[in-house]
Parts: C-alpha cells; sequence; structure tokens
C-alpha cells in the first residue's frame, strides 16, 4: 500500500489508485500471487484484510468494489446511538470545552437534551442522509459550539458564571451543518432542515420538563399585556428582573433550576419556557437573529 512521510495511506485517500489497488489484492487474497509486467509471480503470502467504513464517505470516492467484498469473511456493523441516555453518557466522556479561569460554566441537563435530540432526530429526519449517517460527534461539536457562545456572552457581560441559553442554539445551525449530508435540492434549505430539527427538540425537552400546571398563570400575564424581550444582550441580571416582574414564571423556572438560584441558571430557564410556550402555539415571537420577543397570542 502506498506510504508518506505521515504513514500508510487509507484506500479511500488515493481515489485514482483504489481501483487498481482493490484489484490488486484480489489477486493477492484469492490467487495469492501478483504480476509484475504480466508475468505472474506467486509467493508464499500470508494477508489479512481489514476494511473500516465510518461513516460512507461522503464524496462517494475510494468505495470497496463488490468482489473485493467477497474475500472477506466477516461483515460487522455498528450503529449510533439509539436512546437519549446513551448518547448524553457519550456526550459527557467526550466534550472539551475552553478552560478559563475567570467564568465557571454549567450545563444545565435539559440544554444537554436539546442538544442530543437535534442529533437523534436528525438520524430520523428523511431530509438528512442515512446513508452517510449522524456520528454523535454531531452531539460533542454542538454541545462546544454552545459552551463556547455562552462563554463569551459572560464574559462580554463581567460576568463569573456561564449557563447555556436557548437563544445560543442559533450557533448550532452551522456547526450541525459541518456534521450533516442533507439531501436537498434547494439553495438554503440545509438551514431550515437544521432550524426545524432544534425547533423540535427544543419543543420536546420543554414539553418534559415544564408540567403545564404551571403554565396557566404564565399565559395569563401575557394575555393582559406582558411583552418580554431577551437575547444575548442582555445580562444574567436582567433576566432576573423578568422574574420580579412576572411571578407567574418562578414555579416553571424551580422546576428547571432546581437547588441552582444564580442568576444565569434562572436566565436559562426563562428562555426555555418563554419558547416551549411559543413553539406551542401559545405565545408569539418576533425575532431577529438570536433577540426575541415574545408576546400574547
Amino acid at each position: 500500500m502506498p506510504r508518506s512521510n505521515r504513514g500508510i495511506f487509507a484506500i479511500n485517500e488515493l481515489p485514482d489508485l483504489a481501483e487498481r489497488i482493490q484489484v490488486g489484492l484480489l489477486d493477492v487474497l484469492e490467487e495469492r500471487d501478483v504480476q509484475i509486467r504480466g508475468h505472474k509471480v506467486r509467493l508464499p503470502l500470508d494477508v489479512l484484510l481489514v476494511a473500516s467504513a465510518n461513516p460512507e464517505d461522503y464524496t462517494n470516492r475510494g468505495r470497496i468494489i463488490t468482489p473485493l467484498k467477497d474475500r472477506f469473511g466477516a461483515r460487522i456493523r455498528t450503529h449510533y446511538p439509539q436512546d437519549l441516555e446513551t448518547e448524553l453518557t457519550i456526550v459527557a466522556q467526550e466534550v472539551r470545552v475552553f478552560d478559563t479561569a475567570s467564568v465557571r460554566l454549567q450545563f444545565p441537563e435539559y440544554m444537554s437534551e436539546i442538544v442530543a435530540r437535534v442529533s437523534q432526530l436528525a438520524r430520523r429526519n428523511p431530509s438528512v442522509s442515512q446513508h452517510s449517517g449522524v456520528s454523535v460527534r454531531v452531539s460533542v461539536t454542538n454541545q462546544e459550539t454552545l459552551a463556547a457562545a455562552a462563554i463569551r456572552r459572560a464574559l462580554r457581560h463581567g460576568e463569573t458564571e456561564a449557563v447555556l441559553r436557548v437563544s445560543d442554539l442559533g450557533a448550532l445551525v452551522s456547526s450541525t451543518l459541518g456534521k450533516l449530508e442533507i439531501e436537498s435540492l434547494e439553495e438554503g434549505e440545509d438551514e431550515e432542515v437544521v432550524d426545524k430539527l432544534i425547533k423540535a427538540a427544543i419543543l420536546q425537552t420543554f414539553r418534559e420538563h415544564c408540567p403545564p400546571e404551571t403554565l396557566g398563570q404564565v399565559i395569563g400575564d401575557f394575555e393582559e399585556g406582558k411583552v418580554v424581550h431577551v437575547g444575548p444582550d442582555l445580562s444574567s441580571e436582567d433576566y432576573v428582573r423578568i422574574l420580579e416582574q412576572m411571578p407567574a414564571l418562578r414555579s416553571s423556572v424551580k422546576v428547571l433550576t432546581g437547588d441552582a438560584e444564580s442568576p444565569a441558571a434562572i436566565a436559562c430557564a426563562i428562555e426555555l419556557v418563554l419558547d416551549g410556550l411559543h413553539l406551542s402555539k401559545r405565545l408569539n415571537k418576533d425575532a431577529t437573529g438570536p433577540r426575541a420577543t415574545y408576546r400574547a397570542r
């Protein structure tokens, strides 16, 4: 197999030679001989061939030719995590975030669930190439992207704690598209596909964590004329003031934050409640980039 100063090349790294190399392997594996300028030379070869594909090569180049597949003694198929818990465990194990002494980063469990659900939903979405697959690397990369956005926002506001927010999720469009193959014929439709995946993940998480009985008074406050603005331009303390102006939010926020009562944790919880109500068609939302305004329908 061809070598360079980097070591041994995989077959699909040399697509122009891939088929010739594989045809040569056929002779070695089946006939145990090689041809040198038309002359067969039989050698006492003891060859073991192992091939891998993870996932299918995006460019459709360097595939193993059918006659060569016939020489394999076994074929083992693996799959990506089929349940949310396994995905979350792998992400927690593999994620690496920027370490800064001035900001303490927090990952609320429900925000990690949103990130993992984006990948889970993508594995069942007909607009996403299932032939290429949706690896756990999508979730890992997205978690790291959100962490960077939260830390940047905290540094900009001079805060010592950074907690992921729903308004940060817009950053996942570019990081997700870098890891997926969207089967779309229309220009710009790929961003729309990812945006729908993110919204579906938010809605599922909201319904799982926010009991309906805690939301009636919140909707009532909006129907009485309340309007709430959210976005990365607001500090965590600004969200504490929102909570003071809308006490009905406290019960829903408490369910999400648990024992964490920091302003950053409150900001994250408020955004999930409001966006969940919007996606449940209970509130209107006017959005410009990551900034949003919620009002009654």
